[in-house]
């Protein structure tokens, strides 16, 4: 996924309206206004780097003309202590971008962080990793590129996208099999996902031949199961029927889901809840 930085211009204008209001007055009382400074942005944690771009877009959003070098490129593994941005020019303008700036990149870096993990419990098998539309409201575009950063796999953006029929959907429609013609009715082309909770459900969501079923909260011997039934379907030797697992998922259970032969676990935790990689701003006066 390339980070489309014009998609991403008024959400930091947004974030810097947030913050800065009328204007900084600390930074306002406080530091002359010739005042020149060189700052170093550094990790304080090991992790995945994310964000990158948008940390140096969010300074020169605030001043043009400070001068600006990111040595790594995002998707980096930092050790502790790497210095991930240098920022050189007006002191007024480092220290009024800075909180804004670092808020992305720690967020951002989080969940590159966290996906990275995941991916690397479940290696050796077929498993990718997936997103989930758990994301903060305004942000989901960031943080799917972040979850790419990290070596996951993007599910849908949006509602737009692809068709995922879930309960309340079967319930609305009045079943599996009249929600699924209904879809194909409208429209043949779309890819088609549909969610199941247990094996009757799976035996007869299979029967429809969507393109991928959701395997929904189940329990690792469910899910095994699950997997061995497909697994012998004609579908799935010509490759269209694809399972994912989805409910539940942390660092601590992902490797036993992915044991069980699913093509895709979504996990709704790498955007939702990752922990922020921490970074630090360091300024030394120039005059």
């Amino acid at each position: 996924m390339k980070l489309n930085l014009k998609k991403v211009n008024p959400l930091i204008k947004l974030a810097l309206k947030e913050d800065i209001g009328k204007g900084d007055i600390t930074t306002g009382y406080t530091v002359p206004e010739e005042a020149q400074g060189l700052a170093l942005i550094l990790n304080k944690q090991e992790g995945v780097l994310a964000g990158i771009d948008i940390c140096r877009q969010v300074f020169l959003m605030v001043d043009k003309d400070l001068q600006i070098t990111t040595p790594l490129p995002d998707g980096t593994w930092l050790e502790y202590g790497q210095v991930v941005l240098t920022i050189q020019g007006r002191t007024k303008s480092i220290l009024t971008a800075e909180r804004t700036a670092l808020n992305f990149l720690q967020h951002l870096s989080g969940v590159a962080t966290a996906t990275h993990h995941l991916v690397k419990a479940v290696e050796g098998t077929r498993a990718k990793i997936l997103d989930t539309r758990k994301t903060t409201p305004g942000l989901r575009y960031l943080e799917k590129y972040a979850v790419a950063c990290g070596g996951g796999q993007n599910h849908r953006m949006g509602l737009y996208d692809m068709v995922l029929i879930k309960d309340n959907h079967i319930e609305a429609a009045g079943g599996p099999a009249a929600a699924i013609e209904m879809v194909r009715q409208k429209n043949k082309k779309v890819k088609i996902e549909i969610e199941v909770q247990s094996l009757a459900q799976l035996e007869e969501a299979a029967g429809l031949e969507p393109d991928v079923i959701m395997l929904d909260n189940m329990k690792p011997e469910m899910m095994a199961e699950a997997c061995r039934m497909v697994f012998s379907l004609p579908a799935r030797d010509k490759g269209k029927l694809k399972l994912e697992a989805s409910g539940n998922v942390s660092l601590e259970t992902v490797r036993q889901i992915a044991e069980c032969g699913v093509d895709y676990v979504s996990v709704g935790a790498i955007t939702h809840s990752a922990p922020a990689l921490d970074f630090s701003l360091g300024l030394k006066s120039l005059g």
